[in-house]
């Protein structure tokens, strides 16, 4: 018998929040920048990096691979990639790193465009249903890149022979973290990449930004045709990260679930999309002062309808539609609203499987199939009951820490190293709120 030790929420509910709260960077768009780093053997500074797991163990991969790591201040690094270790990147030490991390992928085109070969595994992250990496491997095989599978190290293994060479491409899907790996790659590529169907997220358009400051070409950037004419050479940049959109709607989510008003600072509010508008069809009442959120206390928030009288339903799309990373706490939000909705998780074949939690502590929800669930709301006339989960993912835990947050008890959430991988210091940036979270340890025996 072995025990270990791991970190837990203990989250006494039903306390009011109130005050203000400023977003994290945001961690999609650190993945893919940190990544970036490795195109320019010059500095890169990139400022309001998150000091979350996720992002922490992506800089220590970039370090293991031999790139510098200057550590300014909280959330402010130089990187200089001068001098990478090629043999590291092919070690089983590099491979089992990478795959434990879904953001390693996007180090493939980097280092296929600078170094002539690359290493894929498959990638890792939360267990929320099948990830692909066919768009990565056919967009880097289309800008003339082999490929070949190691089965012993379950990874790609891609290699260019040379220089990359630009070439028309149409996405099958459009992947954000397949379109920052190619366009990544195809700025050092011989003449001129198009990407049609390329994703077109603020986070995408953020690393466009970057590789533009460090000297790349790229026209179309905030559609989804980009135009990319290589460059022998990139060189240095200071880069700062937005704010997470994601935190963003996470807050407006606890506050309308606890029916407190709080302010949220400094959101970039002219990146948020459609993200504010689809909490307004819960009910929630949102208000914009300057760049700032203000989420008004409600006693009750009610769901709206379409216009001819059906069920209001909620589902992802790619962007400027809804992100799929904010149905989990949409839809535990919509626990204690009036009305019903239907919340339809397109992308991820697992992400809705958390429900059995909601429904245990008394949320009224029909799950249809592993994409579909309807959700009846309490309108607060039913409290949620406290009880006991384990994280399985980092947006199915934030639901579950809001729907703790609001339960009637003391609720204890376990595999709290999920929330923690995207979400920094969130237990201590609540408390500032008002929330009661404990950070505690939990014995676990294994036999």
């Amino acid at each position: 018998m072995t025990q270990t030790m791991k970190d837990t929420f203990i989250v006494e509910g039903g306390h009011t929040l109130s005050g203000e709260i400023t977003p994290q960077g945001a961690k999609n768009e650190a993945l893919e920048v940190l990544c970036a780093v490795l195109l320019t053997d010059c500095d890169v500074t990139i400022r309001n990096i998150p000091e979350i797991l996720d992002v922490r163990n992506l800089i220590r991969l970039l370090e293991n691979m031999g790139v510098k790591v200057i550590r300014h201040g909280k959330g402010e690094y130089t990187f200089n990639a001068k001098d990478i270790d090629l043999q590291y990147i092919g070690s089983e030490e590099a491979v089992r790193e990478c795959a434990s991390l879904r953001g390693s992928v996007m180090v493939a085109g980097p280092m296929l465009a600078r170094f002539g070969r690359a290493l894929l595994p498959k990638p890792g992250g939360d267990r929320i249903g099948r990830r692909r990496v066919d768009t990565h491997i056919s967009g880097l095989a289309g800008l003339g890149a082999s490929y070949r599978y190691d089965e012993e190290r379950k990874a790609f293994i891609l290699e260019s022979g040379g220089r990359l060479r630009g070439t028309y491409m149409l996405l099958d899907e459009a992947s954000v973290t397949g379109t920052a790996n190619i366009l990544m790659a195809s700025v050092l590529a011989e003449g001129r990449t198009v990407i049609y169907n390329a994703a077109c997220e603020p986070y995408v358009q953020q690393l466009c930004k970057m590789l533009v400051g460090m000297g790349a070409e790229i026209e179309g950037i905030g559609s989804n045709l980009l135009t990319i004419t290589g460059k022998d050479h990139l060189h240095g940049t200071v880069h700062t990260i937005l704010p997470d959109m994601i935190e963003v709607g996470s807050f407006i989510g606890m506050a309308a679930m606890n029916r407190s008003g709080i302010t949220i600072k400094n959101v970039s509010a002219d990146n948020l999309g459609i993200i504010p508008e689809s909490f307004r069809r819960l009910g929630i009442t949102i208000e914009q002062k300057g760049d700032d959120l203000i989420v008004p206390a409600r006693d009750s928030y009610v769901i709206d309808s379409f216009m001819d009288g059906s069920i209001m339903t909620i589902a992802d799309a790619p962007w400027p539609g809804l992100t799929p990373d904010l149905l989990s706490v949409m839809l535990v939000v919509a626990t204690q609203c009036r009305g019903s909705v239907l919340i339809h998780q397109k992308m991820f074949e697992s992400r809705l499987f958390f429900v059995d939690r909601l429904i245990e502590m008394g949320a009224q929800i029909i799950l249809c199939d592993p994409h579909r669930a309807v959700v009846i709301g309490h309108d607060h006339r039913f409290q949620l009951k406290a009880g006991r989960f384990l994280s399985p993912d980092i947006r199915a835990g934030i639901a579950l820490l809001i729907a703790a947050m609001s339960a009637n008890g003391i609720s204890i959430i376990s595999n709290i190293g999920q929330i923690d991988r995207g979400y920094e210091d969130i237990d201590a940036r609540l408390n500032a709120l008002g929330a009661r979270i404990t950070r505690s340890q939990e014995n676990d025996l294994a036999h």
